[in-house]
């Protein structure tokens, strides 16, 4: 079985700088390994880092321009590009382009939308 998920369909989390667009993940699909979803950047958004403490986050930019940023240094966001963020990893995202940033975010295990909403410490 195939689940089949539109934008129009998901459901939006707004979190700090960005709207949070769920399409696939337990409270959708029959999985119980991984979520994916779409976040949506204002030009200009800068908001607090945050850890992901069980969750491995890929991170692929579908349009826009930006960066990841972590203790090690900044990665570059460009359409095409993919980042991998290892788990308990410290990391924030700006978006400095003329339009939004739109990046496709692929969690194992799966997250829950905004739970890990909290500054570096």
């Amino acid at each position: 079985m195939f689940t089949r998920m539109s934008r129009a369909e998901t459901a939006i989390t707004p979190m700090p700088g960005r709207n949070w667009h769920s399409y696939i993940g337990p409270q959708t699909a029959p999985t119980t390994h991984l979520s994916m979803g779409v976040s949506v950047y204002e030009p200009g958004a800068r908001p607090t880092g945050h850890v992901h403490e069980a969750e491995e986050e890929t991170v692929y930019c579908l349009s826009g321009r930006g960066r990841l940023v972590c203790d090690a240094g900044p990665a570059e966001l460009e359409a095409g590009v993919a980042v991998f963020i290892p788990a308990g990893t410290f990391h924030a995202t700006e978006c400095d382009g003329p339009e939004p940033l739109e990046l496709l975010c692929i969690f194992t295990p799966p997250v829950v939308p905004g739970s890990y909403e909290k500054k570096k410490g």
